[in-house]
Formats: C-alpha cells, sequence, structure tokens
C-alpha cells in the first residue's frame, strides 16, 4: 500500500531527474529530500542496502551539488558533461564488481533481507552512478538504465506499486537524460 511518505519521495525524485537532465544544480537539494523519504519507504520494506542507500545518497548530494557549482566559481574549469575513458570505463566495472558482492554479503549476513543479491547489486552501481552524475560524466545515464530496469523487478517483488512506476519513469528519463548530453556534447549517436 502506498504512503503519504512514497507518494512525497515519488514527486520529488521526478523533479530532482529532470533538473538533473537539464543540468540544473536545484537537482541536489530535491535529491537529498527524496532521500530522506524513501529512507523510511525502504526501510519499512526491509531492503536495507537501498534504505542504507539513501543517506549516502544525501550525503553524495551535498558533494553533487558542490561538484556542479564549483566550476561556477572557477572559471578556468570546465564546466561541460564529460566522457568517459577507455580506463574510466575498466575502473567503473572494477568498481562494480567489487562493490556488488560486498554489499550482498553484508546484507545476507547482518539484515534480515530476503533480496540481499539483488538489493546489493541495486545498491552497488547506484553508488557507481551517483558518483559518475555528480562528476558529470555522460555513463552515468547508462548505469542508471542498468539500476532503474533491476529496480523494477526488485520493487515490484516488495509490492512497492509506486516506486515500480517512477523506476520505469527514471528508466525512460534516464534514456531522455543520456541522449540529452549526447546532444548538449554534439556526439553522433
Amino acid at each position: 500500500m502506498m504512503s503519504l511518505t512514497e507518494a512525497a519521495g515519488f514527486a520529488l525524485a521526478v523533479v530532482m531527474v529532470v533538473c538533473s537532465i537539464r543540468e540544473l544544480h536545484w537537482s541536489w537539494p530535491l535529491a537529498i529530500a527524496s532521500s530522506v523519504l524513501y529512507f523510511f519507504v525502504f526501510q519499512d520494506s526491509q531492503l536495507y542496502g537501498e534504505a542504507g542507500l539513501q543517506i549516502v545518497f544525501a550525503v553524495l548530494a551535498l558533494w553533487g551539488w558542490w561538484q556542479w557549482l564549483r566550476p561556477s566559481m572557477n572559471k578556468t574549469q570546465s564546466t561541460g558533461i564529460l566522457k568517459m575513458t577507455p580506463r574510466g570505463h575498466w575502473q567503473t566495472a572494477l568498481a562494480s564488481a567489487t562493490l556488488w558482492p560486498l554489499t550482498a554479503l553484508f546484507l545476507q549476513h547482518f539484515t534480515d533481507s530476503d533480496v540481499p543479491w539483488w538489493d546489493g547489486f541495486v545498491t552497488a552501481l547506484s553508488l557507481v552512478g551517483q558518483y559518475l552524475l555528480g562528476r558529470k560524466y555522460l555513463e552515468n545515464w547508462l548505469i542508471w538504465m542498468l539500476v532503474n530496469g533491476v529496480s523494477i523487478g526488485l520493487f515490484a517483488y516488495k509490492s512497492l506499486w509506486l516506486t515500480v512506476l517512477l523506476y520505469l519513469i527514471f528508466l525512460v528519463m534516464s534514456w531522455i537524460g543520456w541522449r540529452t548530453w549526447l546532444f548538449k556534447m554534439k556526439v553522433p549517436v
């Protein structure tokens, strides 16, 4: 059953992603508010990785906000979207492959989660995606597409139907974000 907390988190999260796509720094305080609300939604659903992730997201949102505002204070730095190097792709894959089992094993041994590996996967890749978004790497949107697709199944399993809808919207918005940032970079698709 949908709660008022879930509904408010849903609304803030949608606006937050729209702001991220448009490269508006206001996405970050919206991320903080949405994350705090979703902490309670996920905690109540025994999705402890997701709940803990929301606290990390709130902290990372402060960092992301600073990252996005910093270039405007220092005109010598690039304010644009970046594309990862091949080395960056390998580092991202290694970080994901390391974080997933570590997170899943923690959830399996220290919580009563009934989906530690799926929750761990979404949690680990969300951390990677959040870092890439904070640094304005184009590839963050590809990570979010994967995270959102897996999350849809995870949240359906937990009967969080409004959150399933949110992640369906996120999946589409991630694709739109990727296309929009490609266009801004003038990269052929």
